[in-house]
């Protein structure tokens, strides 16, 4: 490859060139089971035939026109989307850090005005929570919204003020650390990078009525666990904590980029024109592969079948018995395989292992194997993958 594009994700030398639901080929022909999906942005695979039809649709009427002005497509995409999740506005971008940044400003914005509409100081709600162990982005502020210190290093500091972390499932923490100072908490309901850790739901809900109890806006970052990722359209939904704000990217546009912000209740109308803004955000070439998106993963039918795919992975690994797998956990086709610490038999030796025998995986840490298969992956795909799974941790004496 020639060094030409800086290594930053220490990517394999794989070069890959075609793919086709969830199996992948190389510039050698060789074939691989995918359960990365892009990083769960694939979300209904690789060359799946109404997005390549609505692409080439779209691509012969309009590719790109100024935010100055609507596309058809993308006002159809808007209309949908806030229909299957009820909420009332939504802002476009193009990546999931870009809708954290959107949420990120939208909760000060929103604690700066209650703060001075109540007599007090703007800057005195402006605060935002967020769980350790969280992922929120790579630019600045939602690195600094990441609760991780990994994550923290000195060589991008000075790091923005305002962010307090709180441990997921701490109940005394809810009352020490989100006060009136506070202007938003913002969870994910499944911890991807973290862990793949799930959210206690009886916890996010004394977390929500914790923040609106102190007039907070509750925001749930769905960058990786929403668009059916989770067996449900929304993670927020079966959580049931109805955040006023949700962020979304990855399988939203199945690989086009896309990120969005839904707004509704007190967050609807927090923003004024100028505020944020993005060039490329909403552009008719991702809204077009959008609505495909949203026609196919929206039915309940689909999310069921997501549902019981991902019980059966978790389901068949646990059979194993396994004396290398310490944990298995996750909802829906988000599925974390924590192995048992030996610095030999790491998640990256696996993961490095697994891609030799022809199965991609991805990893959260250094002991959690994370899949995020395609929405759409077949039982045979799947049955092949956890042959090669096998293989490989069997391997462990």
């Amino acid at each position: 490859m020639g060094g030409k594009i800086i290594n930053n994700l220490s990517s394999f030398p794989v070069v890959f060139v075609s793919g086709k639901g969830a199996v992948l080929k190389d510039s050698d022909g060789k074939k691989y089971i995918d359960f990365v999906s892009g990083i769960g942005v694939n979300c209904l695979g690789h060359n799946h035939p109404a997005v390549v039809k609505a692409l080439k649709r779209q691509v012969k009427r309009e590719i790109h026109i100024s935010n100055y002005y609507n596309s058809d497509t993308g006002l159809r995409f808007a209309s949908r989307l806030l229909e299957l999740t009820g909420f009332e506005k939504v802002f476009f971008g193009n990546s999931g850090a870009e809708a954290n940044e959107c949420a990120i400003k939208l909760a000060r914005k929103w604690g700066y005005t209650f703060a001075e509409n109540s007599g007090l100081k703007g800057e005195s709600k402006q605060v935002i929570v967020t769980l350790k162990k969280s992922f929120h982005g790579r630019t600045v502020a939602a690195l600094t919204a990441t609760g991780q210190d990994k994550f923290h290093p000195g060589c991008f500091g000075p790091y923005p003020e305002g962010f307090r972390y709180i441990e997921a499932g701490d109940y005394q923490a809810l009352e020490n650390i989100i006060d009136d100072s506070v202007c938003a908490v913002l969870i994910e309901c499944v911890q991807g990078e973290g862990g793949v850790n799930v959210i206690d739901r009886d916890w996010a809900l004394a977390l929500a009525e914790r923040a609106r109890k102190v007039n907070a806006l509750v925001m749930a970052d769905e960058v990786q666990t929403g668009i059916g990722r989770t067996g449900v359209f929304l993670a927020s939904q079966e959580l049931g904590i109805e955040p006023d704000v949700v962020t979304l990217a990855k399988g939203i546009c199945a690989g086009v980029p896309m990120g969005a912000v839904l707004m509704r209740n007190r967050a609807r109308d927090v923003f004024s024109a100028g505020d944020h803004q993005s060039t490329f955000g909403g552009n008719p070439l991702a809204c077009s592969a959008g609505l495909v998106v949203l026609e196919t993963v929206g039915k309940k039918d689909f999310l069921d079948n997501v549902s019981r795919s991902g019980e059966y992975i978790r389901s068949t690994i646990k059979g194993w018995n396994l004396p290398c797998i310490k944990e298995i956990r996750g909802k829906g086709l988000m599925i974390g395989v924590e192995l048992k610490n030996d610095e030999k038999f790491t998640a990256g030796f696996v993961q490095k292992t697994l891609l030799e025998a022809g199965l991609c995986i991805s990893t959260a840490g250094p002991y959690v194997l994370r899949f995020l298969p395609p929405l759409v992956i077949t039982k045979k795909e799947i049955d092949e993958g956890l042959r090669l799974l096998y293989l490989v941790l069997s391997q462990k004496k």
